[in-house]
């Protein structure tokens, strides 16, 4: 049961990794920083995993590394909408 959980985490950060993907094939600007920080909220949800698999059975790490990685998460998808609304702006 305590690899359950991080795989789970690792599998749902692969989504994010294909949209990574798909967005480097653009040659537009905009488009290969939204790329970019795809890639970053794939490598947070990896680490997040790889974390959660380190803390085991003690709850507090558990907790410590779900508020990281949910904080992480979140930061990186708030500047992603930012800063593609500021790339709308500039056209």
């Amino acid at each position: 049961m305590d690899l359950f959980a991080p795989l789970l985490v690792a599998i749902g950060g692969m989504p994010a990794l294909g949209i990574a993907a798909w967005y480097a094939r653009v040659a537009d600007p905009l488009a290969r920083i939204v790329a970019l920080h795809w890639a970053m909220i794939a490598l947070c949800m990896f680490l997040g995993a790889l974390g959660l698999y380190w803390a085991g059975a003690q709850q507090g790490r558990i907790a410590t590394v779900a508020v990281l990685m949910v904080v992480a998460v979140n930061a990186l998808a708030l500047s992603m909408i930012l800063r593609l609304r500021h790339g709308d702006r500039r056209r």
